[in-house]
Order: structure tokens, then sequence, then C-alpha cells
């Protein structure tokens, strides 16, 4: 058993940092959870931490020149490392299961309506006045829940960007919360010295599966991307209930 989860958790993280390549999001949804069958959540959120925080550093930096609105990236950035520390400040007091479903409710509405209106976009400006708001609800549910895509994904995919603009944008945000929880989450001892080195070491099979995705990528029509990020928004939906019910 221990040498099929060290295989098959490490095959989540090589799956997920294609996932990660190709879309900038979505390597905790393939990963976490294949950890956390074989250890439990916190081991599981505890070693995807680093990978998660030096991936997004990376792709942030790499894709930099390519935010369509500064404005946009940081206010969603920064207010989302405001809200992760609100989150996980409030987190023992919060009606967890609740709150998963009803953000898993929100996301099923969001593409509901994207199926039905295909060619709707959220105006960029508009968007820009939304950011901190959007991000502060995603760093919360980051914090309080441990997953910030019902919001940040869903606010970034009705823009409509494209592939590299999203990109640059989620990697931020995802980045700037990460450098709140993760202090947090050693202060609360669940990122131990041994976790933190074992999260290192987690590292390398995320990096291994993102060239993978980067090229796949580049094959990727504006509308096949869009479909990706919907699909990938229905399975985070569907993680919310299953374990809102469990």
């Amino acid at each position: 058993m221990e040498w099929t989860g060290l295989i098959l958790g490490a095959l989540g993280l090589v799956l997920g940092g294609v996932l990660k390549g190709a879309t900038g999001a979505g390597a905790p949804l393939l990963a976490v959870p294949l950890l956390a069958v074989f250890y439990d959540v916190p081991m599981a959120v505890a070693l995807f931490t680093i990978p998660n925080l030096l991936s997004n550093v990376w792709q942030g930096w790499r894709f930099r020149r390519h935010q369509l609105n500064p404005a946009l990236t940081w206010g969603f950035a920064l207010a989302g490392a405001a809200g992760a520390g609100v989150g996980s400040a409030i987190l023992v007091s919060l009606p967890l299961d609740l709150l998963l479903l009803c953000m898993a409710g929100v996301v099923f509405l969001y593409i509901a309506f994207r199926l039905m209106r295909p060619h709707w976009a959220l105006d960029l400006g508009i968007a820009t006045r939304l950011a901190a708001l959007a991000g502060f609800a995603g760093g919360v549910l980051q914090g309080a829940a441990g997953i910030s895509a019902p919001v940040s994904l869903s606010f970034l995919n009705a823009t409509r960007m494209d592939r590299t603009a999203f990109i640059a944008t989620i990697s931020v945000f995802f980045a700037a919360t990460s450098i709140v929880q993760i202090p947090l989450l050693a202060a609360w001892d669940i990122i131990t010295p041994f976790r933190a080195a074992l999260s290192a070491l987690a590292l390398l099979p995320l990096l291994a599966g993102m060239p993978l995705g980067v090229y796949l990528a580049r094959r990727m029509s504006r509308e096949f991307f869009d479909r990706v990020i919907l699909v990938l928004l229905a399975a985070i939906a569907l993680r919310l209930v299953f374990s809102a019910v469990t």
C-alpha cells in the first residue's frame, strides 16, 4: 500500500502538472484527492503547498507580459491574499458542508448560463471593478475550505480572456493566497518540517508534467480551451458536492 500510494500520488502530481501547464489551474483537483485516498487530507494539503506556490510563481513570472490589465491582476490577487487570511482565521466557525454545497450550486448555475449563452463575456472594465470583490471571496474560500476555484476560475472564465492572459492572472492569484496560507498551516502544525521536505520532493513530478501540458496547449483553439475550463469547473463542483455529503 505504501508503494502503491507513492506511485499513484506521483502519477496524480504528473497529471496535475499536465493540466497546470495547459490551463494554469486544476492541479490540486487531480493531485490532492488522490493523495488523500492513501494518506489523510491534512497530509495531502501539506504535500501540495510547495508545488502549488512555486509552480504559480514560475507561471506568473513566465506569463507576466500577457497580463491584460495589471489593476485587474493585482487587485484580484491582493484581495485574494487578504481573503485567505480571513478565511483561515474563521475556518473552525464556518458551516463548511453548507458552504461547499452553495459554491457548487453557484458553479453549476454559471456553467448552465454559459452553455445557454456561449458567446456572453464579462466586460473587462466591469471585471476590473469587480476584481477585488471576486478575489476576496475566492481567498476566503481558499482559507476556509481549501479551494478557491469555484470563484476564481468562474470569474476569470467569464472575461473570456485567452489562455496566456488567463494563466498570467490566475497564477498571481494562487501564489498570493499560498503565501498567506502556508504560514498559517505551519502555525497550526498541518505543515511540519517532515511534510515540508516531502512537499519539496512533490514539486518534481508536478514540474515533469507541465511541459507536456504546455505542448498540448499550443494545439488548443480558444474554443477548446474554454470548454476545458468549463469541464474543469464542473469537476470542481462535483468534487465540492462529494466533499459535502461524505
